[in-house]
């Protein structure tokens, strides 16, 4: 199995101070991994250096097959179009329907056929069980129901990597299970590996993953 995340001695720094320090992080294809940690620690931070929102201040890092040392402003879009990305707050355009959504987001990655285009917005709708909300408005939507949109928009590249920032944070505990067996479920099918910022330690007993820890600065693995 090939590394999708390979961070070695990594320093994250914000306005010249370091906020996570002696990053050792490797996770290869197709692995569900825990990002835990209270608010505040870093996990954002994190996520937000794998992205290309901040960058590797220290140390040596790959992302997707994307050097972060050397990982200039031009190639982030690139980088974003290798991982998707899901967000607590859904982030869905609301002017518009659940298709032209994801067919924005494909336009904006590079995608230029629309018919190809409509086809795999269709597939990826299906794959998280709403494809008869293809039409709809967001806010015509559940809070489940934006979050497996906001999934269905995160495979559209087929990524290589997911990462989910808090995904369950704004739903009700029987929403929250749906979505983690839909991710569970996606990264298999999909085989992409997924790295998920959670604070939700009852997700976690129920479905075991590998878990990492940011605390004190730093990032640790928790279970073998």
């Amino acid at each position: 199995m090939s590394s999708v995340i390979n961070i070695k001695s990594g320093e994250i720094h914000q306005g010249g101070v370091p906020v996570l320090q002696d990053i050792n992080i490797d996770i290869t294809s197709e692995e569900f991994v825990y990002l835990i940690g209270k608010t505040g620690m870093g996990k954002s931070s994190l996520l937000k250096m794998l992205y290309g929102e901040l960058g590797l201040s220290k140390g040596d890092g790959e992302v997707a097959g994307f050097n972060l040392n050397t990982l200039k402003r031009k190639d982030i879009p690139k980088l974003r179009r290798t991982i998707g990305i899901v967000f607590q707050d859904f982030q869905l355009l609301t002017d518009r329907s659940i298709l032209k959504n994801l067919l924005f987001v494909m336009g904006a990655s590079g995608w230029k056929n629309k018919k190809l285009m409509e086809v795999r917005a269709k597939e990826v709708l299906q794959l998280v069980g709403v494809e008869n909300k293809i039409n709809a408005m967001p806010f015509a939507l559940s809070g489940g129901e934006q979050q497996r949109v906001s999934i269905a928009r995160a495979l559209l590249n087929k990524p290589k990597l997911i990462l989910a920032d808090e995904p369950t944070g704004n739903l009700d505990p029987e929403t929250s299970e749906e979505i983690m067996r839909l991710l569970v479920a996606v990264a298999k099918e999909e085989k992409t590996a997924i790295l998920m910022a959670t604070h939700d330690m009852t997700m976690v007993e129920k479905y075991p993953g590998r878990i990492l820890r940011v605390a004190n600065k730093t990032v640790t693995q928790l279970n073998a």
